[in-house]
C-alpha cells in the first residue's frame, strides 16, 4: 500500500498517527535520496568507464590507421591496396563510433546526472531544512506548553494572562509551520514524478494548486474544517500519576480519545520531544467528571475523572487551556459543560436546490434544450457560461412562478453554454451529491481495483443501492451523457472528457481533504463506467448475492503481457495510466472552472470485457490496476480509530492464481484476471475471431517496437486496415503510413 495522505486539519490535533504518517513520508524521501545518490554514482562510474573504453578504442583506431604492409617490388598489388583501404575505413568507423559515444555520454550527463543532482540538492535538501525547522518548533512549542502548565495558579492574574497570550501565539505559529511542512511533503512526493517523467507536469501543477487552496482555507478557518471523528472528544491531556512517598507525583502527557456512547476513555502516553515515542495505552470507563478549582490544586485547567470499573480511583487531568478544559468537561458530562459539541462538524449550508418534482423539471428542460439545439457544439459541458446569466437562469427555473415561462428549446435569449452551466450548477447545489455521501467511498473502491468487467458489476450493484429519486435522476442524466458521447466526433466530448466534467459534480466527498483530492481521478472513472454501460446498469437488475471472500490481494494484478514473436523473448508489462485525457481547445470560450479540468483516465480503463456472449472481436485486455487496502496502525488497533476496510472490499476479491476461475479459459497470449464469480460460466467461450479484415483499432497501452517489423505507438493511436497476422497473438496494421505488427492485446478494435 502507498503512503497515507497527511491531512492539513490533523496539524491542529497533532495526534500520534499524524506523526506516524509524517515519519512515513520522511522515510520515503530518505529512501529516494539514497536511490538518487546511488544512481548518480553508478551513472558517473558508467561515464568514466565509457571514457576509458573510448580512449582505448581511439588508440586502437589510430594504430590501425598508421599500420601499413611492406610490399615487395616497386608497386602494390590490388590485394595490398584493398587491405590498406579496409584498415583505414575500419579506423575511421571506430573514430566516428567514439565521437557518437562521446556525444551520448555528454547527453547522459546533461539530461540525467545534472537534473538528478539538482533535484537532490534543491528539492530534497529544502525538505530536509523544513524538517529541521519543524522538529525545532515542535521542541519549542511543547516545552513552552509544559512550562506554562507548571505555573502556579496563585500567581497574579496579569502575569497568567500574559503567559496565556504568549503560549497561544506560539501555538498558532507552530500550526502555521506544520501546515507549510505538510504541504511541502505532499508537493515533493508529487514533484518526484514529473522530475523523472516530464509529461506528468500538468497533473502535478493541478494537484499542487488544489492542495494549496485547501491549506489556505483551513488556515483561515481551522474550526470550520475539523474532520468528522468517531470520538466525542480527542486531544492531549496531562494525567497526574501518583507515586509512593516521598516521590510525590508526576504529570505525563497522554493522547486521549473519548466515546460518549460507551463512556470509554482511551489514553496513550506520547511525548513529541522523544522522537514521538508511544507508551502503553490504557482504557477506562467514565463514571463522573468534576471540575477542579485552584483552591484544591495549584495548577490551572484541571478536572477529575472518576473511573467506573475501578472503585475509589480518581484521575486528575489537565487541559492545555481554559477553553479546552470547558470542551472536555462538556464532552465528559462535567457540571460546567457548555452547550456546543466538542467535535461537532459545522453544518453545511443547504442550497435551495432539492431533489423534488421541480428538480426533475429543471433537469428535463435543460437536457431537452441541449439535445435539440446544441448536441454537436464543440466543448459541450466543458465551455462554461457567464456566471451572472447562469445564476439568473437557474433562479428563474427554480421559481415555481417563472419556471414554466422559460423557453429553452427555441429561445435565443439563453445560449447552450448557459443552459449546460445551469444544469451543472443545479446538481452542485443539491444538499447531497446525486450519488450520496454514504456510498461515495463504496463507489471509489471498485474504480481503484479489479478487472473492467468486475468494475462494471460493482458499480451496477451500487447504483441500485441509491435512493429511488437519486437513481431515477442519475438514469435520466447518464442517458443524456451517453447521447452526448455518441456525437463526440462533432462535439469532441468523449466519455473520458464527460467523466472529467461530471465526476466532481456527481460524487462530491463529504469532507474536503488531501485524500479526496487524490481520489478525483477515480470519481471520473466511475462516471465513465456509468456512461459506457448505461443500458446494463439502469435497465437490468444486479446479482443479489455476492460470495464472501477471505481476503483482498495486496499486490496489483498483472497487465497483459507482450506476445513475443521470438522464443525466449522477455515479455514487457504495459504501464498503468490513469490520467491521459486530451485537452479541448476553445479559443473563444472562457477558461473552464477547475472542476472541469481533465484529470480523467482513458476510456479503456472502464471498458468491460465480454463474458457471457460470443464476441465479434478480440477480448479487451485486462488493465493494470492499483489495489488499495486500509490498515490500522499496528498495535494501536484496539485502542485507536483504525482505518477500517470498506464493506465493499468484502466482495472485491481477486482470486489467487491457484484458485480456479469461473471464467472460461482465455487465449494464452492474453491471460485474464479472475473476475468476481458473479454467475455460473456460460457455455459460450470467449475467443478471438478466426480472421480480422479491414478494421480500425485504438491502442490502449503504449508499445515500443523491438524489431523493424513491429510498430511503436502511444496510447490512443488509431490503426487503419487492421488484419489478423500469421504470427499468433499479433495483428497487422497501418499507422502514419507505416505498416507493421501490433500486439493483439495492446489494442481495442473499433
Amino acid at each position: 500500500m502507498g503512503l497515507q495522505p497527511v491531512e492539513f486539519s490533523d496539524c491542529y490535533l497533532d495526534s500520534p498517527w499524524f506523526r506516524e504518517r509524517i515519519r512515513a513520508h520522511e522515510a520515503e524521501l530518505e529512501r529516494t535520496n539514497k536511490f538518487i545518490k546511488e544512481l548518480i554514482k553508478d551513472g558517473k562510474n558508467l561515464i568514466a568507464a565509457t571514457k576509458s573504453l573510448s580512449a582505448a578504442q581511439r588508440k586502437f583506431a589510430h594504430s590501425l590507421r598508421d599500420f601499413k604492409f611492406e610490399f615487395i617490388g616497386d608497386a602494390e598489388t590490388d590485394d595490398e591496396r584493398c587491405i590498406d583501404a579496409s584498415l583505414r575505413e575500419f579506423s575511421n568507423f571506430l573514430k566516428n563510433l567514439e565521437e557518437q559515444r562521446e556525444i551520448m555520454a555528454l547527453s547522459v550527463t546533461e539530461t540525467l546526472i545534472k537534473p538528478l543532482e539538482k533535484f537532490r540538492k534543491e528539492q530534497l535538501g529544502a525538505v530536509k531544512e523544513e524538517k529541521k525547522k519543524f522538529d525545532k518548533e515542535t521542541e519549542k512549542n511543547y516545552s513552552l506548553i509544559d512550562k506554562h502548565l507548571n505555573l502556579s495558579a496563585k500567581k497574579k492574574d496579569s502575569h497568567l494572562q500574559e503567559a496565556d497570550i504568549q503560549v497561544e501565539q506560539n501555538r498558532q505559529h507552530f500550526y502555521e509551520l506544520s501546515l507549510e511542512y505538510v504541504c511541502k511533503l505532499q508537493e515533493i512526493q508529487e514533484r518526484k514524478k514529473f522530475e523523472f517523467v516530464e509529461p506528468t507536469r500538468n497533473r502535478f501543477e493541478g494537484t499542487r494548486s488544489e492542495v494549496e487552496e485547501l491549506m489556505n482555507k483551513i488556515r483561515q478557518n481551522p474550526k470550520d474544517h475539523k474532520r468528522a471523528s468517531q470520538f466525542t472528544a480527542e486531544g492531549y491531556l496531562y494525567v497526574q500519576e501518583k507515586r509512593p512517598a516521598p516521590f510525590g507525583s508526576s504529570w505525563v502527557k497522554h493522547y486521549c480519545m473519548y466515546r460518549k456512547t460507551a463512556k470509554r476513555l482511551n489514553m496513550i502516553p506520547f511525548e513529541h520531544r522523544s522522537g514521538g515515542k508511544l507508551g502503553d495505552g490504557d482504557i477506562v470507563f467514565l463514571k463522573e467528571c468534576t471540575k477542579r478549582h485552584t483552591d484544591s490544586i495549584d495548577r490551572r485547567f484541571c478536572f477529575d475523572v472518576e473511573v467506573a470499573d475501578r472503585p475509589g480511583v480518581s484521575l486528575t487531568m489537565q487541559a492545555f487551556s481554559e477553553e479546552e478544559r470547558k470542551q472536555w468537561l462538556e464532552a465528559l458530562g462535567g457540571k460546567e459543560a457548555l452547550f456546543h459539541s466538542f467535535n461537532r462538524a459545522i453544518p453545511r449550508q443547504e442550497g435551495s436546490a432539492q431533489l423534488d418534482k421541480m428538480g426533475f423539471t429543471i433537469l428535463r428542460k435543460c437536457i431537452n434544450a441541449v439535445e435539440t439545439r446544441g448536441i454537436n457544439d464543440q466543448g459541450l459541458y466543458r465551455v462554461v457560461g457567464v456566471s451572472s446569466k447562469v445564476q439568473r437562469l437557474l433562479s428563474m427555473l427554480m421559481d415555481v412562478k417563472t419556471c414554466n415561462e422559460v423557453d429553452l428549446e427555441s429561445s435565443v435569449d439563453w445560449e447552450v453554454k448557459t443552459i449546460t452551466s445551469a444544469l451543472k450548477q443545479y446538481l452542485r447545489s443539491l444538499p447531497e451529491p446525486l450519488m450520496t455521501y454514504e456510498l461515495h467511498g463504496h463507489f471509489i473502491v471498485p474504480a481503484k481495483s479489479g478487472s473492467p468487467e468486475s468494475r462494471v458489476n460493482a458499480i451496477h450493484f451500487l447504483v441500485h443501492k441509491l435512493p429511488e429519486k437519486n437513481k431515477e435522476m442519475l438514469d435520466i442524466l447518464v442517458k443524456h451523457l451517453t447521447n452526448v458521447s455518441n456525437h463526440s466526433k462533432q462535439n469532441l466530448m468523449t466519455v473520458a472528457n464527460l467523466g472529467v466534467v461530471f465526476g466532481p459534480t456527481l460524487m462530491r466527498p463529504q469532507e474536503e481533504t488531501v485524500a479526496a483530492i487524490m481520489d478525483l481521478k477515480f470519481q471520473n472513472i466511475v462516471v465513465e463506467i456509468l456512461i459506457e454501460n448505461h443500458e446494463k446498469i439502469f435497465r437490468t437488475l444486479p446479482d443479489a448475492v455476492f460470495p464472501e471472500p477471505t481476503s483482498l490481494s495486496t499486490s496489483p494484478p498483472n497487465a497483459p503481457p507482450r506476445q513475443s514473436k521470438r522464443p525466449g523473448q522477455r515479455n514487457k508489462r504495459p504501464m498503468a495510466v490513469y490520467n491521459l485525457c486530451l485537452e479541448l481547445e476553445d479559443g473563444n470560450g472562457p477558461n473552464p472552472p477547475k472542476e472541469d479540468t481533465p484529470t480523467s483516465s482513458l476510456d479503456s480503463l472502464s471498458s468491460p470485457s465480454p463474458t457471457t456472449a460470443t464476441v465479434h472481436g478480440p477480448p479487451g485486455p485486462d488493465k493494470n490496476h492499483l489495489l488499495t487496502d486500509r490498515e490500522s496502525f499496528g498495535e494501536w488497533a484496539t485502542t485507536v480509530p483504525s482505518l477500517t476496510r470498506s464493506p465493499m472490499v468484502q466482495w472485491l476479491n481477486l482470486q489467487s492464481p491457484t484458485t480456479p476461475s469461473s471464467k472460461p479459459a482465455a487465449p494464452p497470449s492474453s491471460p485474464k484476471l479472475s473476475a468476481f464469480p458473479l454467475s455460473p460460466p456460460t457455455t459460450t467461450v470467449d475467443k478471438p475471431p478466426e480472421s480480422i479484415t479491414n478494421r480500425k483499432a485504438r491502442a490502449v497501452y503504449p508499445c515500443e517496437a523491438e524489431h523493424s517489423s513491429e510498430l511503436s505507438f502511444e496510447i490512443g493511436a488509431v490503426f487503419e486496415d487492421v488484419q489478423t497476422s500469421r504470427e499468433p497473438g499479433w495483428l497487422e496494421g497501418t499507422l502514419n503510413g507505416k505498416r507493421g505488427l501490433i500486439p493483439q492485446n495492446y489494442v481495442k478494435l473499433l
